[in-house]
């Protein structure tokens, strides 16, 4: 699933480009649920789109080709998979997943690897297209077309949610936003609380205090 990232960073960063209100709404949905302080990771950190902007110095990035941009962007990437993340016992106060759930071989091995990165009173963010909503249809409809998403599995929040439960994460709370298609998008959108009206959701579960 890593190769097309592997061989088209451009294509993938040519998104962004393209869509530059949609990402800004999207950093905004995240930004409202990451903790202000504190060392974080981003798993599926990519090239460093979200983790940069948002302050995260660190980030996994199985993909070589987009974990070197986004070392250019000032991220330190480690080599890695979601499901084996290469630090010890909560090493980070938070960690973030921006679709990548969607990617992976065993999404609930990955939160459970993100359960165990994270020390006792922090928090997990995870930003998904909801399958459900416009978007994630719009983009299940063209998935064989997409060079990226061909191999995706897409999720429901209400699934990602009773995963993240299962990782034992707690006391969820919800972004969204995202509530145009991309193309009539003609401003940064609104971020609201809670979820099913934006495409893009963004969850943060927390980790019980010992």
């Amino acid at each position: 699933k890593t190769e097309p990232f592997e061989k088209h960073v451009d294509r993938y960063e040519q998104w962004f480009l393209d869509n530059p209100l949609a990402y800004v709404s999207e950093i905004k949905a995240i930004q409202a649920l990451v903790p202000k302080s504190g060392e974080g990771v981003e798993i599926g950190v990519g090239t460093g789109r979200f983790a940069a902007p948002l302050r995260i110095r660190y980030g996994v990035e199985p993909a070589a080709s987009m974990a070197a941009l986004a070392r250019k962007r000032g991220v330190e990437v480690s080599d890695g998979t979601a499901e084996s993340l290469p630090f010890e016992d909560g090493r980070f106060d938070f960690a973030l997943m921006v679709t990548t759930l969607c990617f992976v071989d065993d999404p609930p091995a990955a939160l459970r690897e993100a359960r165990r990165v994270v020390k006792p009173g922090g928090v997990l963010v995870v930003g998904l297209i909801d399958r459900e909503s416009p978007l994630g249809k719009s983009y299940q409809k063209r998935q064989g077309e997409s060079l990226f998403y061909r191999e995706a599995t897409f999720y429901s929040t209400a699934e990602v949610v009773e995963m993240m439960k299962g990782a034992g994460f707690a006391e969820l709370a919800f972004t969204q936003t995202l509530f145009r298609p991309l193309a009539e998008i003609e401003a940064v959108e609104p971020v609201r609380n809670g979820h099913g009206e934006g495409s893009f959701v963004a969850i943060r579960g927390a980790v019980p205090a010992a």
